[in-house]
């Protein structure tokens, strides 16, 4: 399988935006838990309106896609308290980050997906680039661990559920079908989870200016088509390609963090976002 060509790379990189682009909106409101909630329950609606469109994917993927619905779930609340607790352009970049050289290891050592010499150094270089954008400056992360812990125990959910959906949907039969009872099956668990867990420590009361129905299922749509997107380039391209490909989102994050968020950028995380982009380009030259 091919790491990666160019409808591939132009598939993944609109992903990308599409997700630091909804990872913002939920950033910027004030109750992220009404946002994702919200959210979740659009997203219930909306694939319970498509599942009657497409066959149910084949009975070897249905173990794969149970285990992602669940680490989904995980990796929407440790994002939530991620955002709570740290800047956007920091967080993100770090929770997205660890997911490629997880992703990349996995695969070349118990899935036989080694990657060959350009689009190896790609993933190298993608994923010291985004460490670089997580860890800087220092002070930043002195002064706030747990927003650190939050988002590196956040991207290790993200680098689980990349390899539980790489073996799920191309045992599926179909990337679409997959992705809608995917969406569907983990946005149900969130939506119950937060229900369970809402007058516990763990969520916070309900805002008295929830997230409006129109911005939450409008950010439901670009997560759905963003993550539709990269199911399909998991069924065309390696994953460890698909995944560093992926995380050229955080440059999109560290831009609209600065501009929208008034975060700090300065120069080292300037030449970091560049280096990812040498980094997709490698890829794609692979």
């Amino acid at each position: 399988m091919a790491a990666s060509t160019p409808l591939v790379v132009l598939v993944v990189l609109i992903a990308a935006v599409l997700h630091a682009g909804w990872n913002a909106i939920a950033k910027a409101m004030s109750d992220g838990f009404s946002l994702f909630t919200r959210m979740s329950v659009a997203v219930v609606v909306i694939g319970f309106a498509l599942v009657w469109l497409v066959d149910p994917p084949h009975q070897d993927s249905w173990p794969w896609l149970a285990a992602s619905a669940a680490v989904h779930v995980a990796y929407m609340m440790g994002l939530l308290v991620a955002y709570r607790l740290g800047d956007f352009n920091q967080t993100y970049p770090l929770a997205r980050g660890l997911g490629p050289m997880v992703v990349a290891i996995v695969a070349a050592t118990l899935i036989d997906e080694p990657l060959a010499l350009l689009p190896a150094l790609g993933v190298v270089i993608i994923g010291a680039a985004i460490a670089v954008l997580g860890l800087t400056p220092w002070r930043r992360i002195r002064h706030n661990r747990a927003a650190i812990a939050a988002a590196v125990l956040t991207g290790l959910t993200i680098a689980t559920y990349t390899l539980l959906d790489g073996i799920g949907v191309r045992n599926s039969g179909s990337a679409a079908r997959y992705t809608i009872w995917l969406l569907t099956a983990h946005s149900a668990g969130f939506v119950i989870t937060v229900k369970l867990l809402r007058h516990s420590r763990w969520i916070p009361a309900e805002s008295p200016k929830p997230t409006p129905w129109l911005a939450a299922t409008g950010t439901a749509i670009m997560s759905m088509l963003a993550y539709g997107l990269v199911l399909w380039a998991q069924t065309k391209g390696t994953l460890a390609a698909v995944a560093a490909l992926r995380e050229s989102s955080v440059v999109v994050a560290a831009l609209l963090g600065a501009v929208l968020f008034r975060e700090p950028m300065g120069r080292i995380r300037v030449g970091a976002s560049v280096a990812v982009a040498v980094g997709v380009v490698l890829l794609a030259l692979g």
